[in-house]
């Protein structure tokens, strides 16, 4: 039976996934359009961009089926719901939603999901972090400039 296992496993892994990025028009790129601060992208490219943009770093473990294929999953729904990479592309409800959820989700701890933290710990925004970060989805909503 542990054999078959491994001979299953060793098979799944010639079943390609797709990692390739699409490339990034830095004129869309949302910390671009939005002139967003230093501080604030560097929170935004540690805890968010891997799978809400399109400039995901796969880590080696991205590489082993089945795991691939759930890490590909969480990827193609986190750029579904928002692509900071594609914000200039949305029209004004749609990003105000964004902006809406996004801060929602920092205030109430959903985002970075706990399984992502897990494996990145740098991820885990501290509380001044998901703070400020929170604030300057608020005040881009305030400011209608979005």
């Amino acid at each position: 039976m542990l054999y078959w296992f491994l001979i299953a496993i060793a098979l799944i892994q010639f079943i390609p996934v797709n990692r390739v990025n699409k490339p990034v028009d830095q004129k869309v790129n949302f910390v671009n359009v939005l002139a967003t601060p230093g501080n604030v992208q560097a929170i935004l490219k540690k805890a968010c961009y891997d799978c809400h943009s399109n400039e995901t770093i796969y880590p080696d473990y991205a590489y082993v089926a089945p795991i691939s294929w759930s890490i590909k999953n969480h990827i193609t729904k986190g750029r579904e719901h928002l692509n900071f990479s594609e914000w200039g592309t949305f029209n004004k409800d749609l990003k105000k939603n964004m902006l809406e959820n996004s801060a929602k989700s920092i205030k109430d701890y959903s985002m970075p999901l706990g399984a992502y933290i897990n494996k990145h710990p740098k991820a885990n925004l501290t509380k001044a972090e998901r703070v400020l970060l929170s604030d300057y989805f608020d005040g881009i909503l305030k400011s209608g400039n979005y």
